[in-house]
């Protein structure tokens, strides 16, 4: 009987180290799955209708402000979470302040007004507004846009800068295709927009328009991050700083803007 309840209690003791040892394994694996749950996932927001910045293909969001934001979430160890959220670029803002979304990129210039709402990231892309006519306009610069009427998108730096002055009859529209298609059924005289998106338009098989007069602005974007997040807001600056130094940002810019360097960012 002894034998017995020696040998039993051997079978349990060898069972508890098993057990023990099954333990040790999957905390392991769970501190390895920890690793990976310490990912930080960021819920992005964006403006599908500034292209090449941001848009729509193949049904999916896609653009240069894309490739560089998840360039960044790589470079820092952050997953943007599937999928980003698309909205209207007036909504972008609110979206951050209440929680929706954590970051938004739509080419967003950096202004003080702006900075009262969300935090910036550094600058990664120098810009301004120019004005977009067709080509066999008189227009041709901004004091020639008293009393025309001038088409912008809602919200943007153009609608308001422009809506300071009287003596433009506006048209404001939440898609920026939509504006640009009023001035090609002649509902307006003029697009004010960023530039680079204006030449994108232009160089898109659109070759009945031009750009007339200088910039009419010089502007940076920022990658907009809520103020609820200051880490957050410093690992998109390194991110950012590493993808400049490595030279993968400027291959990137290169992929969307060609030979241009007007809006490349080096420091």
């Amino acid at each position: 009987m002894r034998k017995v309840k020696v040998l039993m209690a051997a079978i349990m003791a060898g069972a508890l180290l098993v057990g023990c040892g099954t333990t040790g394994t999957t905390g392991s694996s769970s501190s390895a799955g920890n690793n990976t749950s310490q990912q930080e996932v960021i819920k992005l927001g964006a403006d599908v209708t500034f292209p090449p910045f941001e848009m729509m293909k193949d049904g999916k969001v896609t653009g240069f402000d894309i490739d560089l934001i998840k360039a960044i979430a790589a470079q820092e160890n952050l997953k943007i979470a599937d999928p980003i959220q698309t909205m209207d670029f007036q909504g972008l803002i609110p979206a951050i302040q209440t929680g929706t979304i954590d970051v938004a990129v739509a080419g967003i210039t950096i202004t003080s007004a702006r900075e009262q709402q969300v935090n910036f990231s550094k600058p990664y892309y120098h810009s301004g507004l120019s004005i977009l006519v067709k080509n066999d306009s008189t227009i041709n610069g901004l004091a020639d846009l008293k009393g025309k009427t001038v088409a912008v998108k809602l919200g943007t730096t153009a609608d308001i800068m422009l809506s300071k002055d009287q003596g433009i009859n506006m048209k404001r529209f939440n898609n920026i295709d939509d504006a640009y298609n009023e001035l090609q059924n002649g509902g307006a005289q003029a697009v004010v927009f960023d530039n680079p998106v204006n030449l994108n338009y232009i160089n898109t098989g659109h070759n009945n328009v031009k750009v007339v007069g200088s910039l009419l602005t010089g502007e940076d974007y920022g990658i907009a991050v809520t103020k609820q997040n200051s880490q957050l807001l410093q690992k998109i600056n390194d991110g950012l700083d590493k993808l400049k130094a490595n030279g993968q940002y400027e291959k990137l810019y290169r992929q969307y803007f060609k030979s241009d360097n007007n809006g490349l960012v080096n420091k």
